[in-house]
């Protein structure tokens, strides 16, 4: 699935699905949240419960700009979360 471009505080930032399952299968999907590159590299992670659509990819394409941004207020730094490589 395509990453789709957002701009947050000046920031662009790549938003795509992360392909980690949680225990809630359908119910629940992770998005990531990245900009930059190599070692200076920053992800961030959230997640998310769609209203109605099942499918992640139809689910993601429906989010609005707006939407993705309150998402984006709500996500963590990528260290907190198993989706971008987090063990325990």
């Amino acid at each position: 699935m395509p990453a789709r471009s957002l701009e947050v505080g000046g920031q662009k930032w790549e938003v795509y699905p992360s392909g980690h399952i949680t225990q809630y299968t359908q119910d629940e999907y992770a998005l990531l949240f990245s900009r930059g590159g190599g070692k200076d590299r920053e992800v961030r992670v959230t997640r998310y419960s769609p209203q109605g659509t099942r499918s992640r990819e139809q689910a993601f394409a429906e989010l609005s700009d707006a939407q993705l941004k309150e998402l984006f207020e709500q996500s963590q730094p990528s260290f907190t979360s198993p989706e971008a490589g987090y063990e325990r």
